[in-house]
């Protein structure tokens, strides 16, 4: 595990309770809504601070260290969303924050890193590069290596979602993008206990943690791809562990896919995603379920990139709702009616002045 928080590290549904007691005072639940055409409520981490669920897991790594005492500089190395996290949680705690990003990293995410006054590096091609770079730094240095998923103490912050799922919804079946695995399994801690599928979305060319949970260790280096949160060559150790004791399902996206999925969310939701944000709900559609929720997971999108989309993707109109027809009831029993005025009530009126009941036509939905 490339952290120095514990060598023996775990990590149990208590934590992931911890770290909600924790946040609760610097992050607010983000909000649930239900995506009418796809049939599946969204998770909508893309609205939570830095634009991204990996704020929770930095804020908590950083409230753990101060309760043991750690107020070491915090290193981290970070495709985007997790330096940025940790900039943010760095700055409200005032602590001191070094981030090493790929060059290739989307220009809207660095700038968001140094917004918030950590120190930016730059290093690399690939996430894998930069997280190389910043164990040299954090050796030579003494600083604390913060990995971006495999730490405990980052697992139970993500898990935080799953609870806020938890008390909005009831669901049956959460998607959960995947990279290294920190998101995916701290929903799983939190929610598998209570009967719900846990089912992990990655992209074609970038499954190093499907290929994992299967036995398949060789190293590949992962495919260009939109989703560059996901694009891990190395899953975490600690996260491998966990998602292989609770993990049901991994649901394998093409590139096509989760662009159409990310230009839908855009036109029809009127919600911003970025690439990996987009791929759980472009999994949900191969999953069953009756209260499927999608975690949209971070929102940081060049501008640029958005644009190109909107005009390159053209989706599939969406399938027409359901048809209405007017059906029938079986009539209800005759009644008799009362007698015309002048006509005793003790006596039987003529079949002449009896009217059937009618009955009405009454719209319903057809399944």
């Amino acid at each position: 595990m490339d952290s120095d928080v514990a060598s023996a590290a775990s990590v149990t549904a208590s934590d992931v309770l911890a770290a909600q007691a924790r946040l609760r005072r610097y992050l607010s639940p983000t909000p649930l809504h239900y995506a009418e055409r796809s049939g599946c409520w969204l998770k909508l981490e893309n609205l939570q601070r830095t634009g991204s669920y990996k704020v929770r897991g930095a804020m908590n790594a950083l409230l753990a260290a101060r309760e043991r005492g750690d107020l070491r500089p915090t290193i981290a190395a970070s495709a985007g969303n997790h330096a940025q996290g940790l900039a943010w949680a760095a700055y409200r705690l005032g602590m001191q924050a070094i981030t090493v990003m790929p060059k290739t990293a989307p220009e809207t995410k660095i700038a968001g890193v140094a917004h918030w006054g950590a120190t930016v590096r730059l290093h690399g091609e690939t996430y894998d590069e930069a997280k190389a770079f910043a164990n040299d730094l954090a050796a030579q240095n003494g600083y604390r290596l913060l990995s971006a998923f495999d730490d405990p103490d980052v697992i139970a912050g993500q898990g935080t979602v799953g609870l806020e799922i938890a008390a909005a919804l009831e669901p049956d079946v959460v998607l959960v993008p995947i990279g290294g695995g920190g998101l995916a399994s701290g929903v799983a801690l939190a929610l598998k206990a209570q009967g719900v599928k846990i089912v992990g979305a990655q992209v074609e060319g970038v499954d190093a943690m499907a290929r994992a949970l299967k036995g398949d260790d060789a190293i590949v280096e992962p495919t260009a791809t939109l989703a560059d949160g996901v694009r891990v060559k190395v899953p975490g150790l600690l996260t491998r562990r966990v998602l292989h004791a609770l993990l049901d399902d991994v649901v394998i996206v093409r590139e096509a896919e989760l662009r159409e999925t990310l230009v839908r969310l855009a036109l029809e939701e009127h919600l911003i995603a970025e690439g990996a944000g987009a791929l759980a709900l472009a999994a949900g559609k191969r999953v069953a379920g009756k209260r499927k929720c999608a975690v949209v997971s971070g929102g940081n999108l060049d501008a640029g990139v958005l644009a190109a989309l909107l005009q390159d993707v053209r989706p599939r109109p969406p399938r027409k709702p359901r048809q209405r027809r007017q059906e029938r009831l079986p009539l209800p029993a005759a009644r008799t009616p009362l007698p015309p005025a002048g006509l005793s009530p003790f006596a039987s009126p003529s079949a002449s002045t009896q009217r059937p009941a009618c009955a009405e036509p009454i719209e319903t939905v057809t399944a």
